[in-house]
């Protein structure tokens, strides 16, 4: 498909090579650090910065391994990508002026920080002691982060120890601290690129102008300032080194497999939406479809609504051209809280009579990243249909307002139960079944029965995060790094 006007060219030789690209990952170490001498640390920042991929080594990177496929050459070649983002506490700690990132002041998200941002909008559950029911080390001011990813863990774990070594880590000189360490791995074989639950991820990110060379059907291509700080739609003025940045928005969210599996086996849909009888395995498939609003193997459920398709989820021109056009009044091809549905609505909020949408629907879109963690699911836990060990995703996504982007998207869509918010709809949709925080109700499961309300256990669970900002290689070389 042609593409549309593009905007000036970026400079991507100045951006950290996830926020557009992806650093090319089987397995993927993400760092959590606090700052311990800050004169100490600037002057290791400068030796640090060097081996900090940019979206231009990473499109090399990606050529590489697309011509190493093409040669039909075994295994993988050794490649590795580190990145580094900072969040408020960091920024404060080290004596930089971020202000320009907090256009809301005392109410920008990135300046209160997740672990505040999670009770008061987020919707994540909390202990008797107000705080949000996290694992310990994310209760922590959390100064930075640091992402290594390769193609295995012998290429993360080398890479990872020349990381220690420029910041004296284990040492008297260390002039950081780690605070944790989270390795996340894609899953193996034919699962690779689906999540924990089976289902094919990371499909649907937003095309990007001035960016990307190619535009499939779809939704709107975004300008660069909704990822990118300081770009073409980006309507807060930046500080110089604050531009060609992202905010990465970090969440760790450990998922119930063995429960999900269960819950789909025991309420099986009797019928399609066509009346045809479903067997046991087929009903059990549809509700999971209908649930996240996709098929496992990626296709969409708005254009192939009760028969899975993976011919046309591996076509990159029409996996992503839906817009739930025609169905403001039925719920019958996909549900109004379907998980892809509820983070992003398409023509929902686009035609009438849905309300006057005051910003865009584009300038909502994230650059969603991250990885999956943890072990397969074991024959006992598929017998017990309970979990006994940790696993879920590491969800990472980047945007130039966390507030537009992943908290508005949480709070406002995820979180409703009358999202999204047509005039005729006969009830409420209820809450994202997967993400949603709150008590899961669910409407339109049954397309033969669009009313009727099942009762969803929380299969996903948040156990952490953080807010960042990832600067530009200016930034870092000319603001943050001190010799």
């Amino acid at each position: 498909m042609s593409a549309p006007p593009a905007n000036p060219p970026l400079n991507l030789t100045n951006i950290q090579g996830d926020i557009l690209s992806g650093l090319p990952k089987k397995t993927q170490f993400y760092i959590f650090f606090d700052i311990k001498d800050v004169a100490k640390f600037r002057a290791d920042l400068v030796k640090f910065v060097p081996i900090v991929k940019t979206v231009a080594q990473v499109l090399k990177d990606r050529d590489d391994i697309a011509d190493h496929k093409r040669r039909g050459l075994p295994g993988l070649i050794p490649m590795v990508g580190v990145n580094i983002a900072f969040s408020h506490t960091g920024f404060q700690k080290l004596g930089i002026d971020d202000s320009t990132l907090t256009p809301l002041g005392d109410n920008d998200p990135f300046k209160i920080g997740q672990k505040r941002d999670a009770v008061t909008n987020l919707g994540d559950k909390t202990r008797s002691d107000g705080q949000p029911d996290w694992d310990e080390k994310f209760l922590k001011d959390l100064h930075g982060i640091i992402l290594i990813s390769g193609e295995s863990h012998a290429s993360i774990e080398k890479k990872k120890l020349e990381v220690e070594a420029i910041f004296h880590v284990h040492t008297p000189k260390a002039s950081i601290q780690e605070i944790a360490t989270i390795r996340g791995d894609v899953r193996p074989g034919d699962q690779s690129a689906h999540e924990h639950f089976g289902f094919l991820d990371g499909i649907s990110n937003p095309q990007v102008l001035g960016f990307d060379k190619v535009f499939n059907p779809g939704p709107k291509p975004v300008d660069p300032g909704v990822v990118l700080t300081g770009e073409t739609g980006d309507p807060a003025a930046r500080a110089d080194w604050a531009v060609d940045g992202s905010f990465l928005a970090f969440r760790y969210l450990f998922q119930e497999v063995p429960e999900f599996d269960q819950f789909l086996k025991k309420n099986p849909l009797a019928k399609d939406g066509d009346g045809k009888d479903l067997t046991p395995q087929e009903g059990s498939d549809l509700l999971g479809a209908r649930t996240v609003g996709r098929w496992k193997s990626g296709a969409p459920i708005d254009v192939t609504p009760f028969k899975d398709d993976p011919a046309l989820a591996a076509d990159p021109r029409r996996n992503n051209d839906f817009a739930f056009q025609g169905e403001i009044n039925s719920q019958l091809r996909c549900p109004f809280g379907a998980h892809v549905r509820k983070t992003n609505p398409r023509n929902d909020l686009e035609v009438p009579p849905a309300p006057i949408n005051p910003i865009p629907i584009e300038k909502r879109r994230i650059m969603r990243r991250g990885v999956q963690f943890g072990p397969e699911v074991t024959r006992e836990e598929k017998i017990s249909g309970k979990t006994q060990h940790g696993r879920g995703l590491l969800f990472a996504c980047y945007q130039s307002h966390i507030e537009n982007g992943f908290q508005f998207i949480q709070q406002s869509w995820a979180n409703s139960k009358t999202f999204p918010p047509f005039e005729t709809q006969p009830e409420d949709p209820g809450l994202d079944p997967l993400i949603g925080q709150g008590v899961r109700e669910m409407s339109g499961l049954d397309p033969l029965n669009e009313q009727k309300v099942l009762s969803l256990p929380d299969f996903i669970i948040p156990r952490g995060g953080e807010y960042f900002f990832s600067p530009s290689i200016k930034g870092l070389k000319n603001t943050i790094a001190k010799a």
